[in-house]
C-alpha cells in the first residue's frame, strides 16, 4: 500500500523523511567532492595540417602514386598507431615517466585512445566523391599541457614524413618495375631474333632484304639468258646465209668463227643458269619452315609492341618519381601548428561535485519513497476514505511526549518571536 497519491502526500513524505533525504545527500555530496578532487585533468591539443593539391596538373605531367588521399592517410595512420611506432613516441617524449609500474602492453592503448586523426573531405567535383580530403586534423589529449603539444606536434611531423616518403616509395618501386619490365624484354626480343637468325641458317633462309635483291638478280639473268638466245640465232642466220652464198673455203671459215661463237654463248648460258638455279633454290621454302618464320614474325611484332608500351610507361613513371622527389606533388602542409592549451578540457572538479550534489539529492529522495513502500501507513483522512471508501469520524494526531530537541525548541522560539 502507498502512501503518495497526490502533491500533497509527496510534500508530507519530504517533510517526515527530511534527515534521511539530507543524511543520503550529504554523503553522496561529500563522495562525489572526494571524486572530483581525485579527478586527473586532461589537457587537449590540435594541430591542422592541409593537403594542397600538385602543383603541375595531371594532363602536363601525371603521378604515378595512385588512390585518394583518404586511403593514404588511412595506411599512414595505421603506421603511426603500430605499437613500435607508439613505443618509440613515448620514449622519445618521455610521456608517463610519472607512472613507471605502467607496462607497455598498457601504455599502446591509452595514447592510441589519447590520439585521433581527423579528416576533413575536400569538396566535390560535380556528384562523384573522389576520397579527397583538404584538412586533416590530429588531436592530442594528455595530462599536462606541454605533453599535448608535444605529442600532437610529433604526430604531425611524422604523419608529413610518412606521407612523402611512402608517395616517392610508391613512385620509385612504379619506376623500378618498368624499367626492369623493359629490361626483361629488350633482352627476350634480343633472344628471339638471335634463335630467329640461328633458324635461318640452319634452315638456308635468306633475309627478307635479300630476297628483293635475288629476285631482281634473277630477272637481270633472265633478261642476259634471252640476249644470248638472240646472239645465237643470229649466229646460226649468219652461218647458214655464208654456207648458202660463199665459197666453200669461205664458208668453212664462217663455220669455224660460229662455233667457236656458239661455244661461247653455250658456257654463258651454262654459267648464267647455274647462277640461277643457286638463287631459286635459295628463295625456295617449305611449308614448315614458312609457318615457323611467321611465328618468330608474330612473337616479335607482339613483344616490341608490348616493348613500345612499357617504355611510354617507364617515361611516365619517371616524370612522376621526379615530381614526388622535387616535392611537387601533393603536399601536406601545416596551417595550424598544436598551441599550448590553457585550461583542462572534459567535466572539470565542480561540474563533477555539482552533478554529485543533485544525484545524491535525487537518491535521497528515492530513499525516502523506499522507506515509505516498507511501511505503508495510511496518515489521513483523504487516504482512509481512498483506500478503504469509509469517511473517519474524528481524526487524532500523533501526540508526542517526548522533549523536543534543542533545535527543534530553538526552532519554535524563534517563530514565535516573528510572528
Amino acid at each position: 500500500m502507498a502512501s503518495i497519491y497526490s502533491l500533497a502526500d509527496f510534500l508530507d513524505m519530504l517533510r517526515r523523511r527530511l534527515w534521511l533525504i539530507l543524511l543520503v545527500a550529504c554523503l553522496g555530496s561529500a563522495a562525489a567532492l572526494w571524486a572530483a578532487l581525485q579527478q586527473e585533468q586532461v589537457y587537449s591539443s590540435s594541430e591542422v595540417i592541409q593537403i594542397t593539391r600538385p602543383k603541375i596538373t595531371g594532363e602536363l605531367a601525371k603521378s604515378t602514386v595512385d588512390g585518394s588521399s583518404a586511403r593514404r592517410i588511412q595506411l599512414i595512420e595505421q603506421r603511426l598507431m603500430a605499437r613500435g611506432t607508439i613505443l618509440e613516441i613515448v620514449d622519445q617524449l618521455g610521456l608517463f615517466a610519472d607512472r613507471p609500474q605502467l607496462l607497455d602492453s598498457e601504455i599502446v592503448p591509452l595514447v592510441r585512445q589519447s590520439v585521433s586523426i581527423t579528416g576533413t573531405a575536400a569538396a566535390r567535383d560535380g556528384y562523384s566523391d573522389d576520397g579527397a580530403i583538404s584538412v586533416l586534423t590530429i588531436t592530442a589529449t594528455m595530462p599536462t599541457p606541454e605533453q599535448a603539444q608535444a605529442v600532437a606536434s610529433e604526430f604531425a611531423r611524422r604523419t608529413i614524413a610518412l606521407s612523402l616518403s611512402s608517395r616517392i616509395e610508391q613512385a620509385r618501386e612504379t619506376l623500378m618495375f618498368f624499367t626492369e619490365k623493359e629490361a626483361a624484354l629488350s633482352r627476350d626480343i634480343s633472344a628471339l631474333e638471335e634463335e630467329l637468325a640461328q633458324f635461318r641458317i640452319d634452315n638456308k633462309v635468306t633475309l627478307p632484304g635479300t630476297v628483293q635483291v635475288r629476285s631482281a638478280e634473277i630477272a637481270t639473268i633472265n633478261d642476259s639468258l634471252l640476249d644470248l638466245a638472240a646472239q645465237e640465232i643470229e649466229q646460226r642466220k649468219l652461218a647458214e646465209e655464208a654456207a648458202a652464198t660463199q665459197s666453200p673455203v669461205y664458208a668453212r671459215r664462217m663455220q669455224a668463227d660460229h662455233e667457236a661463237r656458239m661455244a661461247t654463248l653455250q658456257a654463258q648460258r651454262q654459267l648464267l643458269e647455274t647462277r640461277r638455279a643457286a638463287l631459286e633454290s635459295s628463295l625456295e621454302i617449305t611449308p614448315e619452315v614458312d609457318r615457323q618464320l611467321a611465328t618468330y614474325a608474330r612473337q616479335l611484332e607482339q613483344m616490341q609492341t608490348e616493348l613500345e608500351a612499357i617504355t611510354l610507361r617507364r617515361a611516365d613513371a619517371e616524370v612522376g618519381f621526379r615530381l614526388e622527389a622535387a616535392d611537387q606533388g601533393e603536399r601536406l602542409t601545416v596551417i595550424e601548428p598544436a598551441p599550448l592549451p590553457d585550461y583542462a578540457v572534459g567535466s572539470g572538479r565542480k561540474a563533477t561535485a555539482l552533478k554529485g550534489g543533485f544525484i545524491s539529492l535525487f537518491l535521497g529522495v528515492i530513499a525516502a519513497f523506499l522507506m515509505d513502500l516498507r511501511h505503508p501507513v495510511l496518515r489521513s483522512s483523504a487516504q482512509m476514505k481512498r483506500e478503504t471508501g469509509l469517511s473517519p469520524v474524528v481524526t487524532i494526531p500523533v501526540l508526542d511526549a517526548r522533549r523536543p530537541s534543542f533545535l527543534v525548541r530553538l526552532f519554535r522560539r524563534r517563530m514565535r518571536a516573528t510572528g
